[in-house]
């Protein structure tokens, strides 16, 4: 027997024998290959091994200085996240909604959903969650998808913004879904063309649905298209409030890029060029746009100052940048008298006198004023912080207040000149009985500002008239001289 078996051995063998053999060492191939793909945070490999939602294996490392313990400094800690996404911080975006969502039992106190949701959409929204850091072909079976360790935990980052943000708009009334959109466009437009292009990009259909390539992973499983070619993947619900958010449409798209031209850059103008190539209807929209954009003005003057249950302000961490800012600031020093400052403290109750001098006001007026805009306690009223007293009293309502930041916007005072806020100041003053503001925007009418204010003469008489009234010294003494000569000239008849 065993002669025989040698023998038999010797023969050639069947090719059948090797099946098992094959079909074990593929088998173990792919086993690695999907541990391999597990280790580097592949997002479907997870959710084949790890029940729904697990992050252990796919989550970003966090900056230390965004995850350390913040319970006994919750303020500082939101301060510190607050200026780093103001400045476009993927991680502190994120952060900032985990924190808002009150994902963690100790920020109970500060849950707000639409500021969650604000930071949410900021994330989506933000290149450095999408644009690809190293592309490097992993080799072997993962040679097909040449995305390095870190493009995958960012991307599994998005898909957990996505789901989270389409969870909170859901539960949103319409009111606050434009809360959020309001506040998403407030600080995209304090980041220069780079912020313009981004809101060109949202309201885009050639995009995806924050602006990324419209073939981005996360931007197709936010559609329900799911993975190209995938039949089952086409299938998906999608995020159907997060994909909402921002409606997409030429007219919008076309606005924010011209804006982006309007700031200088070049290279927004090379792609609002490319805008008007992109499909042949494009290019008609440019006179329309033009008027429109001269009319636009942000939805704040700046972040919303409310607070939640815990008291802690929303601060706004955007910053006055460029030569035009600058220079504005440094006009407040000799062009505006301080009792303006003054006045708007007053009404807003933090001085029951209109200090006349910065050395009026004590250390901690000065504080309470920094406390309810958020900015850190220093004591020191700089020159921001006075054009930021002027606003808040305006936007609480103080017409004196809204004179005052209509004339600053008219004259490049403080901030950079803007004939579109100005007329809405003026407008705002004027409704609430301003006889100065209604003689300003008369002259408005009466000398037509272009894509602002068309000329109008009858409506400049009116407001002449109306500001007259009210007792306006040169409105009224205009007036006289109108009528003046109107009574010469019967006088000649």
């Amino acid at each position: 027997m065993r002669d025989d078996q040698s023998d038999h051995d010797d023969q050639p063998r069947p090719h059948g024998r090797r099946g098992p053999i094959a079909i074990a060492a593929v088998a173990g191939v792919l086993a690695l290959t999907a541990l391999g793909m597990v280790s580097c945070g592949d997002r479907d490999g997870v959710r084949f091994w790890q029940p729904a939602g697990g992050t252990a294996g796919n989550a970003c490392p966090r900056p230390a200085s965004l995850t350390g313990s913040e319970f006994n400094a919750q303020e500082t800690g939101l301060r510190a996240l607050r200026r780093a996404a103001f400045r476009g911080d993927f991680f502190a975006q994120l952060e900032l909604g985990a924190r808002y969502a009150a994902v963690r039992a100790t920020d109970k106190n500060i849950e707000d959903p639409i500021e969650s949701a604000t930071w949410y959409a900021l994330a989506l929204a933000n290149d450095e969650g999408y644009a690809p850091i190293n592309r490097v072909d992993r080799g072997g079976f993962g040679g097909w998808r040449p995305l390095s360790r870190y493009d995958d935990c960012r991307a599994y980052e998005r898909h957990s913004a996505y789901q989270r943000l389409d969870r909170q708009l859901g539960q949103m009334t319409r009111e606050e879904q434009e809360a959020v959109r309001d506040r998403v466009i407030y600080v995209l437009s304090t980041q220069d063309a780079d912020g313009y292009r981004t809101l060109a990009r949202l309201h885009d259909g050639l995009y995806g649905p924050f602006g990324e390539p419209e073939d981005n992973r996360e931007a197709r499983e936010a559609w329900g298209r799911g993975k190209a070619g995938d039949a089952r993947d086409r299938n998906r619900r999608g995020y159907y409030s997060a994909t909402n958010l921002f409606q997409r449409n030429d007219v919008d798209a076309y606005l924010y890029n011209y804006l982006a031209v309007q700031t200088g850059d070049v290279g927004a103008y090379v792609l609002l060029k490319d805008f008007e190539r992109s499909a042949p209807s494009r290019g008609q929209y440019q006179g329309f746009v033009e008027t429109k954009a001269r009319q636009w003005t942000p939805p704040f003057e700046f972040y919303p100052n409310s607070a939640p249950r815990s008291g802690v302000p929303f601060s706004d961490e955007s910053r006055p940048r460029g030569d035009a800012y600058e220079y504005a600031l440094g006009r407040m020093a000799g062009e505006l008298p301080f009792i303006h400052v003054g006045r708007a403290l007053r009404y807003l109750g933090i001085t029951e006198t209109a200090a006349a001098r910065p050395e009026d006001l004590s250390k901690r007026q000065i504080e309470t004023l920094e406390a309810m805009l958020g900015h850190p306690m220093e004591g020191r009223l700089s020159y921001l912080e006075r054009v930021r007293a002027i606003q808040l009293a305006s936007i609480n309502g103080s017409s004196e207040a809204q004179l005052v930041l209509a004339v600053m916007y008219a004259e490049g005072i403080g901030l950079p000149a803007d004939y579109a806020r100005a007329f809405k100041w003026f407008d705002e003053a004027a409704r609430q009985g301003s006889p100065e503001a209604k003689f300003a925007m008369s002259s408005y009418f009466a000398l037509g500002v272009s894509g602002v204010a068309d000329q109008d003469k009858a409506q400049a008489v009116a407001l002449r008239i109306d500001s007259a009234l009210a007792g306006f010294g040169p409105s009224a003494g205009r007036l006289q001289a109108v009528l003046a000569q109107v009574s010469r000239s019967q006088q000649r008849r």
